[in-house]
């Protein structure tokens, strides 16, 4: 499939959709749970759905009544329904369910799509060896891997390039028989464990934390079954947000929690710093306006990478998107793919080992190419809104990943694209 998008100046009020990261937790913790959860308002899109058919197989039995799903949990006693489990795309999912997968005491091979069988898995595995998980197969560390355990607990170092490694086993070591202590060196994108941590202490189950360093987490804990409500997803939100480099778009956002703990929020700062005209309260009120380049940290919110590469080509001198090397990790490597891209439309764009460095451009349409990744697909749609002629945008089925509704939601407020 394919998005075309060109030149609009959007105006109108959105929805944004449910959080991935929350919902994909919430899936897990209420799998792990005694007896019936609530989650409501959950995101509806492929990789929310493989974490909810992971959990099935895991044991848990899940339903839908109306805008909210039931999850029977298993009390943390897996018994897994298939020898081997498929997690798509979702990269989250995949970490998650390895950690799922340690406290079985029966073997289970988790596997993935292509793009997710290209994704690092080993320092994960590693770490779940050494706390008794006893690894049976695996490609050089990548999906598929076959494993079983149970988890026992002990001591372990934990690899800090992405925070999936550290939250998989925050959520699966309160279910160990003996005590864990887990020591971390440079941790990257240390909001999302703050969302995991936050789950956990929602759950009352008892760890230590110092700094980002070392967690210890207390032995044999059970999860009481639980209701909650999933935010608004800032992550989806960002692209919309990036239509503050538009000029001319006026946007209102809706049901975003500016409490909450996701990273991704940190873009209305980002954009705040280079200019934009961002009124924050019940809503965000979204107004294109000429920003001005800023170097810009993302290593808390690499997912932003691709869309504030739009940005940086739209703000007038240079920006500089840098400390994010895990941003290579990704479903691509977006530094890569977001410079090859945005050069096709015009773009001055150089690639860093840890970023991007962009100046001022301006952008034409073209046939661009979305490389199987959403967000590299939404971003360079976002860029042709703000580019002459038509631009044309290749792999635009991998939306329904995390936003299958985004171009739906583009055209209610008046941009000028389609999906075909």
């Amino acid at each position: 499939m394919r998005i075309f998008s060109s030149f609009s100046e959007p105006r109108g009020r959105v929805a944004i959709p449910g959080s991935k990261s929350h919902s994909i937790r919430a899936l897990f913790f209420a799998t792990l749970a005694e007896g019936v959860s609530e989650i409501t308002a959950i995101l509806d899109s492929d990789d929310v759905k493989s974490a909810m058919e992971a959990c099935r197989e895991f044991g848990a039995e899940i339903s839908k009544q109306g805008d909210t799903v039931i999850v029977t949990g298993t009390g943390g006693i897996i018994r897994p329904r298939s020898e081997a489990i498929d997690i798509g795309n979702s990269g989250t999912s995949a970490r998650f369910a390895l950690g799922t997968a340690a406290l079985a005491s029966t073997p289970v091979t988790i596997t993935g799509d292509a793009s997710s069988r290209k994704r690092p898995m080993k320092p994960l595995i590693d770490s779940l060896a050494r706390l008794g998980a006893e690894i049976l197969d695996s490609d050089d560390g990548h999906l598929p891997i076959t494993l079983r355990g149970p988890l026992k607990g002990g001591k372990t170092a934990v690899d800090g390039t992405t925070s999936q490694y550290l939250s998989s086993l925050l959520v699966h070591t309160p279910f160990c028989p003996d005590r864990t202590e887990l020591t971390i060196d440079s941790l990257n994108e240390k909001p999302y464990v703050d969302m995991t941590l936050n789950w956990l202490k929602k759950l009352k189950i008892k760890f230590e934390k110092e700094s980002y360093s070392r967690f210890v987490i207390y032995p044999g804990q059970q999860i009481s079954a639980f209701k909650t409500a999933i935010p608004a997803d800032f992550s989806s939100a960002t692209f919309f947000l990036a239509l503050a480099a538009v000029e001319g778009a006026e946007v209102e956002l809706c049901g975003l929690d500016m409490k909450d703990v996701q990273g991704d929020k940190q873009v209305i700062d980002h954009l705040l710093s280079m200019g934009a005209d961002i009124e924050v309260g019940d809503t965000l009120k979204v107004k294109g306006k000429k920003l001005t380049g800023r170097v810009i940290d993302l290593n808390s919110t690499p997912d932003a990478l691709p869309a504030m590469a739009v940005v940086g080509c739209l703000a007038e001198g240079e920006t500089r998107l840098v400390n994010v090397p895990q941003a290579r990790l990704k479903e691509t490597d977006r530094i890569a793919v977001m410079a090859e891209e945005l050069k096709k439309m015009g773009a001055d764009i150089e690639e860093r080992p840890d970023g991007l460095v962009i100046r001022h451009s301006s952008l034409k349409g073209g046939k661009v190419d979305g490389h199987h990744d959403h967000r590299v697909v939404m971003s360079l749609a976002v860029a042709g809104l703000a580019a002459d002629g038509v631009t044309e945008i290749a792999t635009a089925e991998s939306i329904s990943v995390t936003f299958p509704n985004f171009v739906e939601l583009m055209r209610s407020c008046g941009s000028k694209m389609r999906l075909e």
